[in-house]
């Protein structure tokens, strides 16, 4: 009765009261929490890069809560009709799982056909050709989820199957622990969440082996993956022109602005600010294209980017 009371008081008194779990062993240091967070905000940012490239429309993809759990507690927040992209983890029994609605699934289908995208909540299961579709677009988010987590997970991850029922999709035991993130995608306008599951055991011991070797090279190695693999976005510009301020404030439509720029010089290739190549414009199939004429550190053969 006098602990109950104690332990009452201090909350009363605005102490900070943290719950243990006995059925629980195992958790995850804030020191791993945040390294899982730093590499799931890198993911999300190559996937919703990905998937604005692949479906054709604007995708905005965050991360919200990173945390372990068992699997039956994780089940238990899946809707009962959705879409379960089942992952192989080599060398391993282990599976690791992408989870989205099955409405988003449908939506990308559609574009990537060329169509434009419905809301809608409709949950049927994917055609065999929809599912070859939304098989190619994991294929490359399960290659982004590996480089971003950087050796916590093992290369040559494969796609298992496509599951659409989460009641009857069971691919740990209830109780094994699992680590979970949980994403919102912003696709066509409306938010909708999404979340990876990991085995905790395979991110656990990638953990205690990476602790053995020297901490300073492995943080470097994490830091030179996150820079290599951050999307940075690209821009052509023509040679800059001075203007006073009412020059701009009295343009109007049908004005003719001339720019200090050749019409037979290259564009700048540009980074925010700074220049790194110059580049002719062109086109590659139905999309406008540029080609790389020369680079700023050293001369490097013409290619084609898109």
């Amino acid at each position: 009765m006098v602990i109950e009371d104690s332990a009452r008081s201090d909350v009363r008194g605005g102490a900070e009261v943290e719950l243990y779990d006995f059925g629980r062993s195992t958790t995850l240091s804030r020191e791993h929490a945040r390294v899982l967070e730093m590499s799931f905000e890198t993911f999300s940012r190559q996937w919703g890069s990905q998937l604005s490239a692949r479906t054709h429309g604007r995708a905005h993809v965050a991360v919200e809560s990173v945390a372990m759990q068992t699997y039956d507690e994780y089940g238990r927040t899946l809707p009962p009709a959705t879409t379960l992209v089942v992952c192989a983890i080599p060398g391993t029994d282990a599976r690791a799982v992408i989870q989205f609605p099955a409405s988003l699934a449908t939506a990308w289908v559609v574009q990537m056909v060329g169509g434009r995208a419905v809301d809608t909540t409709e949950g049927r299961p994917l055609t065999h050709i929809e599912q070859a579709l939304v098989r190619s677009v994991m294929t490359d988010a399960v290659e982004h989820l590996t480089h971003s987590l950087d050796g916590l997970l093992p290369e040559g991850i494969t796609i298992a199957g496509i599951q659409h029922s989460s009641q009857f999709t069971q691919v740990a035991a209830a109780n094994e622990p699992v680590i979970v993130a949980h994403f919102s995608i912003l696709s066509g306008g409306r938010p909708l969440e999404a979340s990876i599951m990991l085995p905790a055991t395979v991110i656990l011991q990638s953990f205690t082996a990476g602790a053995t070797g020297p901490a300073d090279g492995a943080e470097a190695g994490v830091i030179d993956r996150h820079v290599e693999y951050t999307p940075i976005e690209l821009a052509l510009r023509l040679a800059p022109r001075t203007v006073r301020p009412h020059e701009v404030l009295d343009l109007a439509v049908g004005d003719l602005l001339t720019f200090p720029h050749a019409a037979d010089r290259p564009l700048d290739l540009m980074v925010g600010d700074h220049s790194v190549a110059t580049a002719a414009v062109g086109a590659s199939g139905a999309r406008l294209a540029c080609i790389v004429t020369s680079t700023n550190a050293a001369t490097a053969p013409a290619q084609e980017t898109p």
